[in-house]
């Protein structure tokens, strides 16, 4: 089957089987390879991705289901046409407050974070805790994770402010 899908700004046009999914199509098909395979059954997060604005689990989700979708990979955070330019911002936070380690479960957790904050963009550590929830992470105990999208959060929050004038 033909498909046509909107990744990072990008038309992909692949002959596919109906059965793919998204996650398989993304890094087989397009040869973005920082959508991860994890579970391979929507329990870790590994493998999330941006849909319309939408954090979902790309293992869960067929390609032919995506077309007509807009999605945006991590790869795709950093491009000039990135929905927000918020990701920048989460990506330095997470360096700065050294939100990641082995670095399996940051692309789904810097996801995750961008559509927390294009929704709430000043939530609380519970709320960011309840965001992340569906996001598995073995190495950071989530501490590092929160602070990071806390700093972020402020960040975004100053973003738009004037400067002093003093």
């Amino acid at each position: 089957m033909k498909i046509e899908i909107n990744i990072n700004n990008n038309i992909e046009i692949h002959e596919v089987e109906p059965r793919v999914t998204l996650l398989d199509f993304i890094r087989d098909n397009v040869g973005l390879k920082g959508t991860h395979a994890g579970c391979e059954h929507g329990v870790c997060g590994a493998c999330t991705v941006l849909m319309n604005g939408e954090a979902v689990r790309s293992c869960l989700v067929l390609a032919v289901q995506s077309m007509g979708d807009k999605i945006i990979t991590i790869e795709g955070v950093n491009s000039e046409d990135s929905e927000s330019g918020l990701l920048n911002i989460i990506q330095d936070a997470f360096c700065e407050k050294h939100g990641l380690q082995c670095g399996y479960c940051t692309s789904g957790m810097i996801l995750t974070a961008e559509a927390l904050l294009k929704v709430n963009t000043s939530p609380t550590r519970e709320e960011v805790r309840e965001a992340i929830s569906g996001n598995i992470c073995r190495c950071t105990g989530y501490v590092q994770i929160v602070d990071s999208i806390m700093l972020a959060a402020d960040r975004l929050s100053k973003r738009n402010t004037s400067p002093d004038k003093s």
